[in-house]
């Protein structure tokens, strides 16, 4: 019997806070890669779904001619890529390659540390099923990528706009989840007797705001509607455009119709934004000046960030720039609502 493995519990929170803060930042990470794959429309380069084979990359010329020739099948190429050359075909699978080694990687980083911390008994008390559930969330993110590449292999030159957002929102979800935990583990750490900080009702509507905010930014890039109108305020010499067409039923549009995206998404960022705002001013009369600085700060500099990917035609290192301050935006976000909530139990 090894006594070390039956000693008492001793939880190392501050450890597992550090560790689930990492593991946020290679989310992130992912975030922008995912960014970076779907304006290069990458995709789709990848037909089949091989959690564990599909590690290794093609390593001979055979191998790249049996990708390629996978890809060929698609609708994509078939329609809209029909001279792509193999060169080209490499530039796309790269992108969607290292977007998969990456959920690798965090499925790694995540899985082993956790059964090792499991294993220690250093995982503080009421925390195991929690981290289980980041996981699981975690495990659910990959078949959702696989479920929304599926919806573009037949019958479509693009995944679906609907699936899209489902995927990237859960990515968002997944730093959420992670960075409250490390709080509550931070807070825990520097307060043994500490209980887990639990989300207000005004917290959970900033944070809804700001999902529905973020569901509008997928169902533009997924529709490609920042295309639609590159001029800011107006779209082209109007607020809204008289001759822009409508969808029936009417909700449709809000969800399928291009033109009704770009025009919410615009102007909800500004409600959205004045939310924040008053949350960072909030957790700075509270205690948190740093964090409520930094919401502010990544507030102003996306909704900046936004118009400049407009007036540019959507240029891809911008747009990626958006989605990447959107991640941060929810971090940023989950930071101060932690404290005022943390600060009223």
């Amino acid at each position: 019997m090894n006594p070390a493995r039956h000693a008492a519990p001793s939880p190392r929170p501050h450890q597992i806070a550090n560790w689930l803060f990492a593991i946020a930042f290679l989310v992130f990470l992912m975030v922008v890669v995912g960014g970076i794959t779907r304006l290069t429309e990458s995709g789709l380069s990848i037909t089949q779904w091989r959690p564990v084979t599909g590690a290794i990359p093609p390593l001979n010329e055979a191998d790249w001619m049996k990708e390629f020739g996978l890809y060929k099948g698609t609708t994509q190429y078939q329609t809209v890529n029909r001279h792509m050359t193999l060169e080209e075909f490499k530039f796309i699978f790269f992108w969607e390659y290292v977007h998969r080694l990456l959920g690798r990687l965090i499925g790694l980083a995540f899985a082993l540390p956790f059964a090792w911390f499991a294993w220690k008994r250093r995982i503080p008390s009421g925390y195991g099923p929690r981290l289980g559930v980041l996981l699981a969330l975690g495990a659910l993110q990959g078949a959702i990528g696989w479920w929304m590449v599926t919806s573009g292999l037949v019958n479509r030159t693009e995944v679906s706009h609907l699936r899209l957002a489902v995927h990237l929102l859960t990515a968002f979800l997944i730093i959420g989840g992670l960075v409250w935990t490390a709080l509550d583990l931070r807070t825990l750490a520097r307060n043994p007797a500490a209980r887990p900080t639990r989300l207000s009702g005004l917290s959970a509507a900033i944070l809804l705001l700001l999902a529905l905010q973020l569901c509008l930014g997928a169902f533009t890039a997924g529709l490609r509607a920042g295309y639609a109108f590159s001029t800011w305020p107006l779209m082209g010499d109007s607020l809204f455009p008289a001759d822009a067409p409508i969808i029936t039923p009417l909700w449709r549009n809000i969800v399928d119709n291009p033109i009704v995206v770009q025009f919410t998404h615009r102007w909800l960022a500004w409600i959205v934004g004045a939310a924040l705002f008053l949350l960072a001013a909030r957790a700075h009369r509270w205690g948190a000046p740093k964090q409520g600085a930094a919401l502010m700060a990544l507030v102003a500099l996306q909704i900046g960030i936004g118009i400049a990917t407009l007036l540019t035609g959507v240029e891809l290192w911008i747009a990626v720039a958006h989605q990447a301050v959107g991640a941060l935006l929810v971090a940023a976000t989950v930071a101060c609502c932690h404290w005022m909530d943390h600060l009223k139990a």
